[in-house]
């Protein structure tokens, strides 16, 4: 049984930048192992800024991030040690195969992986075979993706934090990709998940948290969702003013 120990988890958290711009307003977000944990809001309401405070990409004006129990802030390399992460665009060698590409980022991690295992992974996230030795720069979007969750997957950390990690998959990867990551889940990985695919977050999540102008307007778990219309919700939420605690929010 997969203990439900607290791996990531944001407190008070917020960001202002210098031209006085709120991306990110006092918002409280726990993820627990095991669970995944779905972000929907509109471009701009602060779901890639909670991840990139999450990986120290940027500093907090407020509050505190936390990675396993360390502050992020004031321990990032060893945060990091924890966290795997793909963006929406994913940042590869085009020059280096998908294999090349896979092997290189495990070195970067500390592992150092034979042939048979990286083409294990690549078949896990549905690569085609015959991609394994092309160079990427010849890659599709989705295709890209599916070498970064693998470079991801290869870390083996306790966390994995996705950026709109369907975009660019068509309706059989973005299936293919659920799978994947009730996989993960049952592997006790916890998983943040920024999306705007709605209906795959029903699907797949265990907790999700509608944002809005920067702040965790709603938070719903999964045993909450079997009794509401998530598609209705958020589109009320996107359709109306911004305010903590209606509709009952638990931000």
């Amino acid at each position: 049984m997969i203990s439900q120990e607290i791996v990531l988890e944001a407190k008070d958290l917020s960001k202002r930048y210098e031209d006085g711009q709120l991306a990110l307003d006092h918002i409280h977000l726990t993820l627990r192992r095991g669970q995944i944990y779905s972000l929907l809001g509109a471009n701009g309401a602060g779901k890639t800024t909670t991840i990139n405070l999450f990986l120290d990409f940027l500093k907090p004006t407020t509050g505190q991030a936390f990675v396993c129990g360390i502050d992020v802030e004031k321990e990032p390399l060893e945060a990091k040690k924890h966290l795997a992460f793909v963006s929406e665009n994913v940042m590869l060698y085009g020059n280096f195969t998908a294999r090349q590409n896979l092997e290189f980022f495990a070195k970067l991690g500390g592992r150092s992986l034979t042939k048979e295992e990286v083409y294990s992974l690549l078949r896990r996230v549905s690569l085609q075979e015959k991609a394994f030795e092309q160079r990427v720069k010849s890659f599709s979007k989705g295709m890209r993706q599916k070498v970064g969750l693998a470079i991801a997957i290869a870390k083996d950390s306790d966390v994995i934090l996705l950026d709109e990690p369907t975009s660019g998959l068509d309706p059989k990867a973005a299936e293919e990709f659920q799978v994947i990551l009730k996989e993960l889940r049952a592997e006790g990985k916890g998983i943040l998940m920024s999306t705007h695919d709605i209906f795959r977050a029903q699907e797949v999540a265990d907790k999700v948290g509608i944002m809005k102008e920067g702040r965790l307007v709603l938070e719903r778990s999964r045993e909450e969702l079997y009794e509401e219309d998530l598609v209705k919700i958020y589109l009320d939420y996107m359709g109306s003013p911004c305010s903590m605690g209606e509709r009952g929010g638990r931000a």
